[in-house]
């Protein structure tokens, strides 16, 4: 049975301290400028006083992502629960970026850029550079049911001071591969209660897919006109210079003439 791996971000124990920030960027070879992660502070005034925590903005990994279904060219995929990138297949079209119901897919020098959960580290055994690095402890990694239960727990014991403690992407989109344990609502953090992207999926399934699958075959079709255009003018080029060989051929078996005496 394959795995299927999350992430958890205890918003109770970050500190803000974008250790994570700089070490995917490091650890990922990101140029200048690009990120897979932001960490910013949020600030709302609550009852008599004010609330502040942190939010991680970071692919959710979406079991049901709306990305990888309208993907053109299976550049994005589902693998071990996660949301993996094969950049050579990019095409930077977009599209991932308007299909996603939290933005993050980003094109960068022309292909997707975000989170790919350091598949290659996983897949050896390693941890993603971000969960290694937290000095908090906040960031988890691991088994998606482990990190679930451990997040469950954590919110029962936070709604003593919390009471809108909730884990965040249990469910939503067929179950996140990004927990996160919230202390107020979604929307303090600027999370939607129920992301969806139906109406681009309904747009993609509808029209643009069918479209692209036109262009797919027109351009297959032209190519094989061309295929043939190009094998008959090699084949016709092959006979003129068969019958040039020959030609040359018979003029070298001649006998040379006899030059003529002169006075």
């Amino acid at each position: 049975m394959a795995s299927r791996y999350a992430f958890s971000i205890d918003l109770d124990r970050c500190i803000g301290c974008q250790a994570c920030v700089v070490a995917c960027g490091a650890g990922n070879e990101l140029a200048t400028g690009d990120t897979y992660i932001t960490v910013s502070e949020e600030i709302r005034r609550k009852d008599n006083g004010f609330w502040g925590s942190f939010a991680h903005k970071r692919c959710f990994h979406c079991a049901e992502a709306p990305c990888v279904e309208v993907c053109p060219t299976g550049t994005l995929t589902k693998v071990d629960g996660l949301t993996a990138v094969d950049m050579a297949k990019c095409s930077a079209c977009g599209y991932c970026t308007q299909a996603c119901p939290f933005h993050i897919p980003n094109v960068v020098d022309n292909h997707v850029s975000k989170c790919v959960g350091c598949l290659d580290q996983v897949k050896t055994g390693g941890e993603p550079w971000c969960a290694k690095t937290c000095p908090s402890n906040a960031i988890r990694f691991g088994e998606r049911e482990v990190i679930l239960a451990e997040a469950k727990a954590k919110v029962a014991k936070l709604r003593e001071r919390y009471p809108n403690a909730q884990v965040y992407g249990e469910t939503q989109l067929g179950g996140l591969g990004l927990l996160m344990v919230l202390l107020e609502a979604p929307s303090e953090y600027g999370l939607p209660e129920a992301p969806t992207s139906s109406a681009t999926i309904q747009t993609w399934k509808s029209v643009i897919k069918p479209a692209s699958a036109g262009l797919t075959a027109l351009a297959a079709g032209v190519m094989g006109l061309a295929f043939v255009f190009a094998r008959r003018t090699h084949a016709k080029e092959h006979a003129e210079l068969h019958a040039e060989a020959q030609a040359e051929a018979v003029v070298a078996e001649k006998p040379a003439e006899t030059e003529e005496n002169h006075d």
